[in-house]
């Protein structure tokens, strides 16, 4: 999910040098169409298009917000088996299909299915006007789009992130200063939700 698209998500994907397709989304519509607030997300879909887990949290845990300050031994090794665990559920429901005990079935994945508000849908909306705008020189009326989608949706670090992307590309700030202190205003509040999945941490 990058507005700026290949000129700034093409390295990334250069380096990992991935044996599959790798897309780069742009405009943000899978971000919208999921309903995806921040990365790493996941949805899990099988061979019959069905969402068998809705969008959640993939392989990590908010003991990622001490980063800054370092991380404890114990810190490091729940984000390390949280991913492990998760990369195994995966193989899990690859190697045994619905018959996998972490997928849900489609009445428990549709209750888990969080549907975007009118509220939501005004705010994609306004990210997409705004950076459609900034990325054709309106930069001030682009702004003024990209802060309203922020105060409609604030759980949005998607839209957070690539605002600082637009506004300073080339400068990494989704990873400084301002990201973290936005991080931590967010008080007892989580940034990566725990997952209902068998063997995952509940809480931080």
């Amino acid at each position: 999910m990058d507005v700026r698209g290949v000129e700034s998500a093409g390295p990334f994907i250069e380096m990992a040098n991935p044996t599959y397709p790798s897309l780069i989304d742009e405009h943000h519509r899978v971000a919208e169409l999921y309903n995806m607030v921040n990365v790493p997300q996941a949805v899990w879909i099988d061979e019959d298009g069905i969402i068998v887990r809705p969008t959640e949290v993939a392989g990590t845990t908010d003991a990622f917000r001490t980063m800054m300050s370092g991380l404890t031994p114990e810190q490091m090794e729940e984000l390390t088996k949280t991913r492990q665990l998760y990369h195994d559920a995966i193989r899990d429901w690859v190697a045994k299909g619905a018959e996998s005990e972490f997928v849900f079935s489609p009445a428990d994945a549709k209750a888990r299915t969080k549907v975007p508000s009118d509220e939501v849908a005004l705010a994609n909306a306004h990210f997409r006007l705004g950076s459609y705008l900034r990325r054709h020189g309106e930069e001030v009326e682009g702004d003024e789009h990209l802060s309203e989608a922020k105060r409609l949706r604030p759980e949005s670090w998607n839209f957070r992130r690539q605002t600082w992307n637009l506004e300073a590309p080339g400068d990494e700030r989704s990873g400084g200063p301002e990201f973290w202190a936005a991080v931590e205003a967010l008080g007892d509040d989580y940034y990566y939700a725990p997952i209902d999945m068998p063997g995952l941490p509940t809480s931080r």
